[in-house]
């Protein structure tokens, strides 16, 4: 019997009987052996399935699933503060909240067992790790530094990363102290033992301009260089359309269609155009990049693409899914070129709602590649020179404003959430020194191109869901019932109800919440918490449709040159419906390779996400260099036990720490997100308008700490004051200890429980100690009056 085979038998006994554990002997009768042979390949079965984490060995030598146990398999996901949370392979199971002291030398990312400990509610866990099954991080970024003992050590960029890493000098290449290296660990810490590794490379000095960004790339593992096969694939692709290869396409190229995109962007996915029908109905066509048409199947480039899954775009550089040749070459839907597509054409009524569709290939030839910024002073500022320069597209581009209403409202009837948040961009030099920072503008033609690129996402994903054929779509799941819970208490502050529980909720019931505060000073405060208390929309091969888009039906189909699974979409578009081919043969293929597709894409976006994130705090910290002693309007845009987080007009983010908040000890209230004063009842809640001066920047650690000047609102007397202080030397003491990163936009459930032990009350002095210090240092003043409870 194959060794797969009898971990198979095995495990499936377990799960047969899950609350039941088994001797040898159970097992060996369970399944039937037959000799000493069988028997000993069951135990080395057993042994494989106890290191793989799958099964539990108890004290007594029986064995059980882990659950059983109350053991869990996931992935460690750790905090820089020192705790983390465990996520079950398990998709029904909740995370597991980690404290600090029960990490037990996990890394991020490793394959875990953790052992639950506690239970609070029935959502709420915390547990122990207990075996760390497989580590998934095999090399680290960070700064080369000696130490005392002339010694190497490697300081990790990743703080969530604990301690260094000692470096063997005798292997690997010699860095110089502030060297930006990589090091492959060689050994994991343990106990009390420090990591170790070799440097495999130097990415250059900390001090060189552009190493900074280098180094976030590399810790993130995101690849920059196209292997020579790639290149080889790529450099052999026409640079123009070969006439042979039109074949059936539909010919559009005498058709009035545009692309409008951003004014520095290459690689234009999409491209559109508006009719008016007799019926008073509009006709959309949205015309989307043919990449699987140069992007075969299992070649080179296809495999590259996979591997990537999306393209990373950071502050002063694009790292491309697919190489330039191809992205901003062949692919890009470049002005009046032909260009291969694959169309999806809408008719749509007077309400916005689509009455018929058709998805085909074609070629297409634009008329005009227009920008967001043209568009909007011609649509909304009537620039009467753009409106003459353009005259022979404006009547289209009217009907595409009016189209992109209806859409709009009929997007807003079904309940669809917009909560239409600021994004700022920084702008810096040749050197990658930041300059200024923008915000992003949402108008007229943002908004006109993000309705149609939904339209046609929603009509192709509703069209593969009713062919009941292997599919990717993207979906957003309903929030969880905890988080939603929580935030319905918090708008009960501002006198706030939903209509609904928070197991069965209606987005439009949350958009109604948005309505009521829009304008009002708690607009943000809202928008922010019931963001956070939403789930991350992913990739999936079940149509489950998209909580925060009101919608049954999701995919992504418009940006292939830029998105993996919107690539795979086109690549199913053209098997199953233009060449036909739903052969039982075919569909048990994409049933298998669907899922992990998906599952890697989206891993791979939440990596281009963090590596986005991070580039843009290191330059928002750079710009902020300078402005040390100048002051700023903001918002309270966080309220945390250690302090108050405020963000400026442009998107900067700094923290005012507790220990910094003078003229009163203040408490963190979680329900109500707000620190209030103790004896003045002041209140800091999030969402406020607050003016704060720079005190300090630290470009490492990505900090700006700020200082109040103005004060909060004025409390009365409340509750909250009859509470005991916590110790004012205690809170000084942990200033020194604050987290070196800001916090995440979507934490995970159980960090705010874990913030709300950041402090701890002070233990109360025995009388016995306490008298004696009286006695040393004299009667304190007013101490009949002021005794301490």
């Amino acid at each position: 019997m194959e060794e797969h085979q009898m971990e198979d038998r095995l495990l499936e006994v377990l799960r047969a009987q899950k609350e039941q554990t088994f001797s040898l002997d159970d097992l060996e009768a369970a399944i039937h052996l037959d000799g000493a042979d069988a028997f000993k390949e069951m135990v080395k079965a057993l042994v494989r399935l106890e290191d793989k984490g799958d099964i539990i060995r108890t004290k007594k030598n029986r064995y059980a699933l882990p659950e059983k146990m109350d053991y869990i398999k996931g992935t460690f996901r750790a905090h820089e503060r020192g705790f983390g949370f465990v996520l079950p392979e398990e998709k029904d199971l909740d995370d597991i909240f980690i404290p600090p002291t029960e990490v037990n030398d996990a890394m991020n990312g490793d394959l875990v067992l953790a052992n639950i400990t506690k239970r609070k509610g029935d959502n709420l866990a915390e547990g122990t790790i207990s075996k760390i099954v497989e580590r998934k991080t095999t090399q680290l970024v960070g700064t080369y530094m000696e130490d005392l003992v002339g010694d190497g050590i490697v300081i990790p960029d990743d703080k969530r990363v604990f301690g260094e890493v000692h470096v063997d000098l005798a292997d690997g290449l010699k860095p110089v102290d502030g060297h930006k290296v990589i090091v492959e660990l060689t050994e994991y810490a343990h106990s009390h033992n420090r990591a170790r590794g070799v440097v495999k490379m130097i990415i250059g000095h900390r001090n060189d301009p552009g190493v900074d960004i280098l180094s976030i790339i590399h810790k993130h593992g995101i690849e920059t260089v196209f292997s020579d096969a790639v290149m080889k694939e790529a450099n052999a692709t026409e640079d123009a359309i070969n006439p042979d290869e039109i074949g059936s396409r539909r010919d559009l190229r005498d058709q009035v269609i545009i692309t409008i995109d951003g004014a520095d962007a290459k690689d234009l996915d999409d491209a559109i155009t508006v009719t008016k029908l007799e019926n008073g109905h509009f006709k959309l066509g949205v015309h989307i990049a043919d990449v699987t048409h140069y992007v075969k199947e299992g070649s080179e480039l296809d495999k590259e693409a996979s591997s990537r899954a999306t393209s990373v775009y950071l502050v002063d550089r694009v790292i491309p899914m697919l190489p330039h040749r191809l992205s901003n070459g062949i692919c890009s839907l470049n002005p009046k070129v032909d260009r291969f597509t694959m169309s999806c054409e809408m008719e749509i009524d007077e309400t916005g709602h689509v009455v018929s569709h058709e998805i085909f290939e074609s070629i297409i030839k634009t008329t005009e590649r227009m920008t967001y910024t043209d568009v909007n002073a011609i649509l909304v500022e009537n620039d009467a020179e753009l409106r003459k320069k353009y005259a022979h597209i404006i009547p289209m581009l009217e009907d595409m404003f009016d189209l992109s209403k209806h859409l709009h409202e009929k997007r807003e009837a079904r309940g669809a959430i917009d909560f239409d948040a600021k994004e700022a961009r920084v702008l810096v030099d040749e050197k990658g020194r930041p300059e200024q920072v923008v915000l992003r503008s949402r108008s007229a033609g943002e908004r006109l191109i993000e309705e149609f690129m939904l339209a046609a996402n929603e009509t192709v994903a509703e069209h593969f869901h009713w062919m009941d054929v292997p599919f990717i779509y993207r979906i957003h799941e309903d929030p969880k019932e905890d988080k939603l819970a929580r935030f319905f208490e918090f708008i009960t502050n501002f006198g706030l109800v939903v209509k609904g529980t928070s197991n069965q909720v209606h987005p439009a019931a949350l958009q109604q919440v948005l309505d009521e505060v829009k304008g009002k000073p708690e607009e943000m405060v809202i928008s922010t918490v019931m963001l956070r208390s939403m789930q991350q929309a992913k990739y999936d091969t079940v149509s489950a449709g998209h909580f925060g888009l009101a919608t049954d039906f999701y995919t992504h189909f418009t940006s292939p040159i830029r998105r993996y699974p919107d690539l795979m979409v086109h690549r199913l578009i053209r098997e199953y419906l233009i060449k036909g081919d739903v052969s039982e043969e075919t569909l048990a293929k994409r049933a298998e390779e669907l899922p992990d597709i998906a599952e890697h894409s989206s891993k791979m976006e939440r990596r281009a996400i963090e590596a986005e994130r991070e580039t843009d705090e290191l330059k928002k910290t750079e710009f902020m260099v300078d402005k040390v002693g100048e002051k700023f309007k903001g918002i309270i845009s966080s309220v945390t036990n250690f302090g108050l987080f405020i963000e400026l007009e442009n998107t900067i983010e700094g923290l005012v720490h507790v220990s910094a908040m003078k003229g009163d000890y203040y408490q963190f209230h979680q329900n109500m997100l707000a620190m209030i004063g103790e004896r003045t009842g002041r209140v800091y809640r999030i969402g406020d308008e607050v003016e704060v001066e720079v005190t300090k920047v630290d470009v490492d650690a990505r900090e700006i700490d700020f200082a109040l000047i103005s004060e909060g609102k004025e409390g009365g007397k409340t509750k909250f004051q009859k509470q005991k202080p916590i110790s004012k030397t205690r809170a000084f003491k942990e200033k020194g200890n604050r987290p070196n990163k800001r916090r995440k936009q979507e934490s995970s459930k159980n960090e705010k429980q874990a913030d709300g032990d950041w402090y701890t009350k002070p233990k109360k002095k025995k009388k016995k100690a306490f008298y004696e210090s009286v006695a040393k240092k004299g009667q304190p003043k007013n101490s009949k009056k002021k005794k301490r409870r």
